[in-house]
């Protein structure tokens, strides 16, 4: 009988089980490069949220991004916005093998405070943005509209939630294209078909993407008049989300 707790290589030095995947010990070191790899238009996607965060960060906003990993993308942010002094940055991930490499790569930075906390159990303090990366859909489905309840009551009049997941199509035909187009990009990337496969098998009951309808009507539920595409790649999107 084969092994069923066999390690699957997902690419760049990455092992998991089957239906374990993990953002903890390989996946740290080799985190930054398995993420831009995998996703379609990543840097363009932060690039994107710095602009935006121009309409809604001023000079003494405290600000969130939820699921920080290595802090790539608060540190952006912050060096964005280097010119508001009394702006506070908060870097928030779960993962504290994560939280302690992001410290590492940025804790000379003095306006940025890495904190290890699960979404369903952040308190908030009052802000102007807040901005969750491919994030939200690692969060269990029955939490997320409480998650965004909490993000639109933490946010100042005119604040914003600017949020990107991986979303599910609205057809199985679409959906089989989506998976499809989505695996030929990871192969174009330099991954093997195993690879590919195996990094499916290793998301399962880890990752659980709504429909972009769904995201949208959540954060609608959440008190959001306001929520506007802004990126879309076949089964990736970002919405802003105002306040």
């Amino acid at each position: 009988m084969k092994n069923k707790f066999k390690l699957l290589s997902v690419g760049d030095g990455i092992q998991v089980q089957a239906s374990g995947w993990s953002f903890g010990g390989e996946t740290v070191t080799n985190f930054d490069k398995q993420v831009r790899q995998s996703i379609p238009l990543y840097a363009e996607g932060h690039q994107l949220i710095c602009r935006l965060s121009e309409f809604f960060v001023r000079q003494d906003s405290t600000c969130y991004e939820l699921g920080t990993s290595l802090g790539t993308l608060v540190a952006e942010l912050a060096k964005h916005h280097l010119a508001k002094e009394d702006v506070s940055w908060i870097g928030v991930d779960q993962e504290s093998e994560m939280i302690a490499q992001a410290k590492k790569n940025f804790g000379n930075v003095s306006n940025i405070d890495f904190q290890v906390s699960s979404l369903e159990s952040l308190e908030f303090k009052k802000t102007d943005l807040v901005v969750s990366y491919y994030t939200l859909q690692f969060a269990p489905a029955e939490a997320r509209q409480e998650i965004c309840n909490k993000i639109y009551n933490s946010l100042n009049k005119g604040g914003a939630f600017i949020v990107f997941e991986k979303v599910r199509a609205n057809s199985a035909k679409a959906q089989d294209y989506f998976n499809q187009t989505y695996s030929d990009f990871k192969l174009d990337q330099g991954y093997t078909a195993e690879e590919v496969l195996n990094k499916s098998i290793s998301l399962k009951s880890i990752l659980e993407p709504f429909s972009a309808e769904t995201n949208v009507n959540m954060f609608r539920k959440a008190g959001f008049e306001e929520v506007t595409s802004v990126m879309k790649w076949l089964c990736f999107e970002g919405w802003l989300c105002v306040k």
